[in-house]
């Protein structure tokens, strides 16, 4: 008898079929359920906003503010938001307002508009909308009373700092005061409408920046930088310096060049913040390398190239803090000029503590250490009389007036070849572009001669140079090229390639560079007005050989004494000789000397 049915086959088709259908629509009907809750809050959220900017509106123009804002009113805001159910949903809602002047407006007294923005935020799904109108006063009686703030964030070249954090606080006065603005493209933002006070602590800053901020005279007698003072009907300028934050590392050396660990140093800064108070200064302990990082109270950055990029710009000067050890030279010289978005080493050469001591720091009139000067110190009386000659490593140029050819370094007016765009004779002595179609051409580079350093164990540290450019249109950068055979040039940057340069004076050499005899220097000259033209006076490179002291010489374990005749002389580089009578040495003596040729 024949049967007849399905088979396994075809139902588990039948039911694959059924499972794709149940399937589309199950998703059809949740597509048209989640666009119906769509535009069902698309809707509420709607009717919410002109409903609560309509509040907005209907206040009298010296009332439209929040209550912990600037301007100040009844309006909730987000220390404050208002909590509301509407369909069933639950919503927080609350504004910001700012007073705004147009910027046509030439009385940047003036408050020309209030910005109100709205927030929507639904509390379930965490989703937030946000409005934004703008209201006029009715007229100018209208507009309320108060004082304005203008704010202006620059950097070390005086140059604005756009997107700038600016946190304007006071609490002396009720509501309490407690804003943060941005500043725009210009470095600048106009706080309009602030009560009357003179208790305004106002911070700026920015990611990867240091921090500029004004000081309670109450805490700091004398600050150079006072909270603002805001005035009715009048305008309070201040002006605030931040710049890209650097990285600068201290090495507590013995005289083979050995890490001490364990040594206590006093970092501080140049920067005051009233008479006689450092904006840095700390304490720190070197690692088990040695090592020292100063680090400002502000979030680190990458941006210089090194994790531990904390540092303002600042000349630092350490300084050791325990019994056992004294400073018998640094390199480079006693102190660190650092400059914005660099990163800088400086080694601090330590020996025996003595109860007196002297340190002889021997420039040139450029500011540069002089290697090789003979210091003589003597004392009749102590039947004392020693010599002894600056260490350290610098190799300067500041006269290229004896022109090109020269391939290794003799005569320190000479260089090794230049493109053709590049004067080197002019009065005053400097290296500038040369004249072309207009004034002057547009770039230039030279190339030094080959400076030999001696020995293949050397150790470059910083390129400095003194130049002068105008306007922000002229630039001056380098690259440095070292070898071991004087043959092999290949002029790299800060990076260690081809592709970047050194625009920042007192920059470290890259360390690929280190470990080799000889050394080149290539500049570039440029600018952006065919009118005017770099100046580039000197040029001097840093190094050091074993571990040395630039300019530096140490006379430890003296006896007290105000008869001591220190003599310092160079005359075979032709400087002419210092001579110092009657000294008086007692404890750690530190004297610097400048000579001139």
């Amino acid at each position: 008898m024949k049967q007849t049915g399905f088979t396994l086959i075809e139902i588990l088709v039948t039911v694959a079929i059924l499972a794709i259908l149940c399937s589309a629509t199950y998703g059809f009907f949740t597509s048209i359920y989640k666009g119906i809750v769509y535009y069902r809050e698309r809707v509420t959220v709607s009717a919410l906003a002109g409903q609560y900017l309509e509040i907005a509106r209907n206040l009298p123009y010296s009332q439209v503010g929040t209550q912990n804002g600037n301007p100040n009113g009844p309006l909730a805001d987000s220390p404050s938001p208002l909590n509301i159910t509407f369909n069933g949903i639950n919503y927080r809602i609350y504004y910001t307002v700012n007073a705004l002047h147009d910027p046509a407006d030439t009385n940047i007294g003036v408050q020309d508009y209030k910005q109100v923005k709205l927030y929507i935020k639904n509390i379930f799904t965490e989703a937030t909308n946000s409005f934004v109108t703008t209201i006029a006063p009715i007229s100018l009686a209208s507009m309320g009373s108060g004082g304005v703030l203008s704010l202006q964030v620059i950097n070390k070249a005086w140059q604005p700092v756009p997107g700038a954090a600016i946190n304007i606080t006071n609490t002396n006065i009720t509501p309490n005061i407690n804003l943060t603005r941005t500043s725009d493209a210009n470095g600048k933002w106009v706080e309009i409408g602030l009560p009357p006070d003179s208790n305004y602590h106002i911070v700026a800053t920015k990611n990867g920046y240091s921090v500029d901020q004004t000081y309670s005279i109450t805490q700091y007698p004398g600050a150079s930088n006072p909270d603002a003072t805001v005035i009715s009907g009048q305008v309070t300028q201040n002006t605030f310096v931040i710049d890209q934050l650097s990285n600068l590392v201290f090495y507590t050396l013995n005289q083979t060049c050995q890490p001490i660990s364990d040594i206590g140093a006093n970092v501080q800064g140049a920067k005051l913040i009233s008479p006689g108070v450092s904006k840095f200064n700390k304490n720190y302990t070197s690692d088990s390398s040695g090592s020292i990082y100063p680090s400002s109270a502000v979030s680190c950055s990458s941006s210089c190239g090194a994790a531990s990029c904390c540092l303002e710009w600042d000349n630092y000067i350490p300084a050791l803090t325990g019994s056992l050890y004294m400073v018998y030279g640094t390199s480079p010289v006693q102190s660190v000029d650092l400059s914005p978005n660099s990163s800088q080493n400086s080694n601090l050469i330590l020996g025996p503590k003595t109860a007196n001591s002297l340190l002889v720091v021997v420039k040139d009139v450029f500011g540069n250490p002089v290697e090789g000067a003979k210091v003589e110190l003597s004392n009749a009386g102590l039947n004392y009389n020693t010599t002894e000659y600056t260490g350290g490593s610098v190799w300067n140029q500041y006269d290229w007036s004896g022109g090109p050819g020269q391939t290794n370094w003799f005569w320190p007016n000479q260089y090794y070849q230049d493109d053709g765009n590049i004067s080197n004779d002019a009065i005053p002595l400097a290296l500038r572009l040369s004249p072309g179609s207009a004034p002057y051409n547009m770039s230039g580079s030279l190339i030094s001669s080959a400076f030999d350093t001696g020995t293949d164990q050397t150790f470059y540290t910083t390129l400095n140079w003194q130049a002068t450019a105008e306007d922000q249109v002229t630039s001056i950068k380098f690259q440095i090229a070292t070898n071991n055979d004087n043959e092999t040039w290949n002029f790299t940057g800060p990076d260690g390639t081809a592709g970047s340069y050194y625009e920042v004076p007192g920059i470290t050499i890259n360390s690929a560079n280190n470990n080799m005899r000889y050394i080149r220097y290539k500049a570039f000259l440029a600018t952006n007005n065919p009118q005017k033209t770099p100046m580039l006076s000197n040029v001097s490179v840093n190094y050091v050989s074993g571990c040395p002291t630039p300019g530096q010489a140490m006379f430890p374990g003296l006896t007290a004494d105000e008869n001591y005749t220190i003599t310092v002389s160079n005359s075979a580089n032709g400087y002419q000789t210092q001579t110092f009578n009657d000294a008086d040495i007692s404890g750690y003596f530190i004297l610097q000397v400048i000579l001139s040729q």
